[in-house]
């Protein structure tokens, strides 16, 4: 991709986020999905992984998605419609959630529901805590949607928790660990809701599939 071609991405990504973003719905099950019309792109992590602060700060909204200390308070699929060109979707977090284990089997059989069947899924952001790197959890997660062909991009967070050279060589191994799974897209981003990194290159990605 030439420079000029990157700009022509980065200010589409710029422009599509500066645009109506609004909450449309929480979904606690399959029968209340809003309609397949708009293209989706989800969001995937462990508990705090730093889901909700990702999205805010890729909207330039700081409640729009609502971020808590206390691990696994997501419990619905929570939707955010981007005008007529695109939603968003924030998964229920994985691996960690204080709740009865009847309450975790729903929101994850409603997860695997909705990423198994949603013909408008474009692409799920897996989010990977930039400070650990991948674990068996999101292992299992990739296996699961290398299995259904739903195409997931794997973007670090917390990259501003690590010294530079950490999160390169973190980059680089999460590249080589997918490399050879069939629904992985090839790049990575290290973004940081923090300090802004990685924030344009991850709207950029994501306006290309508005």
């Amino acid at each position: 991709m030439t420079p000029e071609e990157q700009a022509e991405r980065i200010e589409a990504g710029r422009l599509l986020f500066a645009g109506p973003i609004d909450f449309e719905r929480g979904v606690p099950s399959m029968e209340f999905l809003p309609d397949a019309n708009v293209p989706e792109v989800a969001f995937a992590g462990r508990s705090n992984v730093g889901k909700s602060s990702l999205i805010n700060t890729l909207t330039g909204r700081n409640k729009l998605a609502r971020a808590s200390t206390e691990p696994g308070r997501t419990r619905e699929l929570n939707f955010f419609r981007m005008g007529d060109r695109l939603r968003l979707v924030d998964l229920p977090g994985y691996g960690y959630a204080k709740a009865p284990k009847s309450e975790i089997g729903r929101w994850t059989t409603l997860t695997r529901d909705y990423l198994r069947g949603r013909t408008t899924l474009k692409r799920v952001i897996l989010l990977i805590d930039g400070r650990h790197g991948l674990k068996p959890d999101d292992k299992d997660v990739m296996d699961a949607l290398d299995k259904v062909a739903v195409t997931y991009q794997l973007v670090l967070t917390k990259a501003d928790k690590v010294k530079p050279t950490d999160i390169a060589d973190t980059e680089s191994a999460t590249r080589a660990a997918i490399a050879k799974r069939p629904a992985a897209h090839p790049e990575v981003i290290a973004t940081s809701s923090e300090t802004g990194l990685g924030i344009e290159l991850l709207r950029a990605e994501i306006a290309a599939l508005a």
